[in-house]
This record gives structure tokens, C-alpha cells and sequence, in this order.
């Protein structure tokens, strides 16, 4: 209805007008020049200028095509990602989210140190899921470097949170059988809840989005849950 291009061009009273006409687009097509005159405190001739630079022939074109935009922002459906996150969401709405989140943030309120694992964009997660927490006051690290050294005395009393699509990589596997070693909990964050880093987790909270593989079989699985649960734990801390 209103482009970027159009906006540019109004002055301040146009803005003005825009802004009650979006704020009041379900009251516009019931009211007339007059009122909407009188609700602006500007006059008609400012508001019929206002719908000529818009390309309408007069205020009643205006009202006709708002409305014709608004039925058509209500009839068009959510595209599918969109839809498939909406339901995640709803998903979560529920005591037994609730519970679950409280089990994993327990786990890392007794931890002095956090420390988030991951590989590909899942080690990218992990370093935003590190830098989260410690904005948040528990300090962590996220390590991509699945051969990065660390000794036991390092890994006294720390929690681990494993990021994995899949919950198959065999480097954060492995990782994460050389950190049960030092006694560390062990949480993790995967897809499905039957992959092998869940069943060797303290704790798993598992998304189950669709997985989605692009460009020869590069991982395009929406991480949008991942964030949401990182966040979600760092704030019931």
C-alpha cells in the first residue's frame, strides 16, 4: 500500500497522515473526509493532495484500495517456514517446556563454567550461546576445536551444552566422551531426541524441525529453535 519510494517523498504533515492511517487502517474505510479531517486536524484539501501523490482519485479511492490491502494481508496464508515455526513455538507454551528449561538451568546454576560445543553453524551457535550467558553473568566459552586442550583441572565443575543438527558428529561425540571422563554434565541441544549425543546427554531438549539439505547436502535446518532455547536457559538462570 505504501512503498519505501513513497514514504520518502512525504513531508511532515504527510507523515503525519500516514502514520494515523496505518495506525487506524481498520476505522479509515468507515469514515469520512470530514472526520478523518477532523481526527488529523488537518484540512480536506491536505488530505485529497495526500491521495492524489498516492495515485488515488480522491479519498473514497484511497478507503477502496486500503481496504482491498488489508483483505489481502488477512487472506495470505504464512509461508511454510514461517508456519513450521509457529508451531515450534506453540509447542513450547506449556508446563512441561517449563519444566523441562528449569532441569537444564539447574544443571548449569551449580556449573562455575559453561562451556558450548558445536561444529559448522552449530559451532557458530555456540560461540553466540557463550557470549550470551556471559552478557547474562555465568561465564562461558565456546569451543569449535574439538582438539583444542584442555586438562581436568579446567573442567572443575562445568557444565557442557552440545549443539548438534544431526546429534551424530562424531567430533563433538567424541568430545563429549572425553568430557564425561572429567565428570562433567553433559547437556545438549539436538533435532531428535534419538540421535547418539542425546542418549549420552544429562539433559536433552530436542526442536524436531524438518531437516533440510541444500546446495549438495549442506545442513539448511532452521536454527531459529536453537537461539530460542540458548536464550531461554540463560534467562532462567
Amino acid at each position: 500500500m505504501f512503498s519505501y519510494d513513497d514514504i520518502q517523498k512525504f513531508n511532515e504533515t504527510e507523515v503525519k497522515l500516514y502514520k494515523f492511517i496505518v495506525d487506524n487502517g481498520d476505522k479509515i474505510p468507515y469514515m469520512t473526509i470530514r472526520e478523518l479531517a477532523s481526527k488529523t486536524h488537518l484540512s480536506t484539501s491536505t488530505i485529497l493532495r495526500f491521495c492524489n501523490k498516492m495515485n488515488f482519485d480522491g479519498y473514497n479511492e484511497l478507503k477502496k484500495g486500503l481496504s482491498k490491502y488489508l483483505y489481502q494481508i488477512q487472506e495470505r496464508p504464512p509461508k511454510s517456514d514461517l508456519s513450521e515455526l509457529l508451531q515450534y513455538f506453540h509447542r513450547t507454551n506449556t508446563n512441561s517446556f517449563e519444566q523441562k528449561i528449569e532441569q537444564g538451568a539447574q544443571f548449569i546454576r551449580m556449573a562455575e563454567m559453561v562451556i558450548f560445543v558445536g561444529q559448522g553453524s552449530s559451532g557458530t551457535l555456540a560461540r553466540y550461546g557463550a557470549r550470551y550467558f556471559s552478557n547474562l553473568g555465568k561465564f562461558s566459552i565456546g569451543l569449535e576445536d574439538p582438539y583444542y586442550p584442555l586438562t581436568k583441572d579446567m573442567l572443575r565443575n562445568t557444565v557442557i551444552i552440545a549443539l548438534s543438527v544431526t546429534g551424530e558428529t562424531k567430533e563433538v561425540v567424541d568430545l563429549i566422551n572425553r568430557f564425561k571422563i572429567s565428570k562433567c554434565n553433559i547437556l545438549s541441544i539436538t533435532n531428535e531426541s534419538n540421535c547418539t549425543i542425546a542418549q549420552i546427554s544429562d539433559w536433552n531438549i530436542s526442536y524436531n524441525m524438518d531437516m533440510l539439505s541444500v546446495n549438495g547436502g549442506y545442513n539448511a535446518t532452521t536454527q531459529v529453535p536453537v537461539m530460542f532455547l540458548m536464550e531461554a536457559l540463560a534467562r532462567r538462570l
